[in-house]
C-alpha cells in the first residue's frame, strides 16, 4: 500500500507535502485496501436502511466512521449503532453529549435516526463520505511518521467548516478544544501545556481569545478561515514543536524569526 512521502520534519516537510498533496492523494486513494473499500461502499450504501445495517457491514463502517476521523471506535458496535439509532435532533440524543463533535456530525450526515431522512437519499452523498474518509485515511498514514503533518493537514481540511456558520464565537472556540487534532494546533501555536484541557472551561475560552490577539490580532475564529491566517497559523505551529524538540530541523534563529513574524 503507498505510503505518503515525507521528506522532511518541520516547516520544510510541511511545504513539500503541500506541494505534492494532490498527486500524493490520489496515488493513495487507489491503492488495493483504499479501492476496495470505497467501492464497496459505494455499491451497497444504498441498501443501508438502518443502523443496524451499517454496523453490520465492518467493510462499510470502517469507511463511515472513517469519513469522521472516528476509525478507533469500529469495534464499539453497540456504542456506534446506539449512536445512530438516536440521531441528533434530541438535545439528549448520545451523539450530542460529546464535546468532540465528530459525533453528531457522523450521525447527523448518516441520517438513521428518529424523524431523520436518510443521508444515502442525497446525491452525492456515497462520494463525499468516500472523499472524507480518503483524505482522512491519508491523514492518519501519514501520521503514523510524523504526527504534526497529520494535524496541520486536517486544519487545512476542516478548520474553514468548524468556524464557519453562524454560531457564536464561543461556539466556535469550544468547536476547535473539542476536536482533537484542531486543540493541539492551536495549545502549540499558542504555546500551551498540554494539561491546559485540564483548566476551567471558560477560562480556557478566555485564554484562546487572549492568545489569538495575541499572537494573530484576531480573536473570532472565524478569522482563520482566512487562508493567510490559517498559513500563519499553521506555521506557527510548526516552528513551535520545532522548539519543543530542541529546534530539530531549523536553527534557533530560524525559529525565532518564524515566530516573531507570527
Amino acid at each position: 500500500m503507498f505510503q505518503p512521502v515525507l521528506v522532511s520534519s518541520g516547516l520544510v516537510g510541511w511545504q513539500f507535502l503541500q506541494r505534492t498533496y494532490d498527486q500524493q492523494l490520489a496515488t493513495f486513494s487507489e491503492s488495493n485496501v483504499q479501492k476496495r473499500d470505497t467501492d464497496h461502499f459505494r455499491e451497497n450504501i444504498q441498501s443501508v436502511t438502518s443502523a443496524e445495517d451499517l454496523v453490520a457491514d465492518r467493510q462499510m463502517l470502517t469507511v463511515a466512521l472513517g469519513a469522521f476521523g472516528l476509525q478507533d471506535d469500529i469495534d464499539n458496535r453497540f456504542f456506534i449503532q446506539k449512536m445512530l439509532e438516536d440521531g441528533t435532533t434530541a438535545d439528549d440524543a448520545l451523539a450530542n453529549r460529546f464535546t468532540d463533535e465528530r459525533y453528531s456530525d457522523f450521525s447527523a450526515a448518516f441520517g438513521l435516526g428518529p424523524g431523520e431522512i436518510r443521508g444515502s437519499l442525497r446525491p452525492g452523498f456515497a462520494d463525499e463520505i468516500i472523499a472524507k474518509y480518503q483524505a482522512n485515511s491519508f491523514e492518519v498514514a501519514a501520521g503514523a511518521q510524523d504526527d504534526t503533518m497529520r494535524v496541520a493537514l486536517y486544519a487545512e481540511r476542516t478548520l474553514s467548516d468548524v468556524v464557519g456558520g453562524t454560531g457564536s464565537e464561543a461556539q466556535k472556540w469550544f468547536s476547535i478544544m473539542g476536536q482533537p487534532p484542531l486543540r493541539t494546533l492551536f495549545e502549540t501555536a499558542f504555546g500551551l501545556p498540554s494539561s491546559f484541557g485540564q483548566a476551567d472551561i471558560d477560562l480556557q475560552l478566555t485564554v484562546f481569545q487572549e492568545r489569538a490577539q495575541r499572537t494573530f490580532g484576531v480573536s473570532d475564529p472565524a478569522e482563520f478561515a482566512d487562508p493567510e491566517v490559517l498559513d500563519r497559523l499553521v506555521t506557527t505551529y510548526f516552528a513551535r514543536t520545532q522548539l519543543q524538540n530542541g529546534g530539530a530541523g531549523a536553527s534557533g534563529a530560524a525559529i525565532a524569526l518564524t515566530l516573531l513574524g507570527g
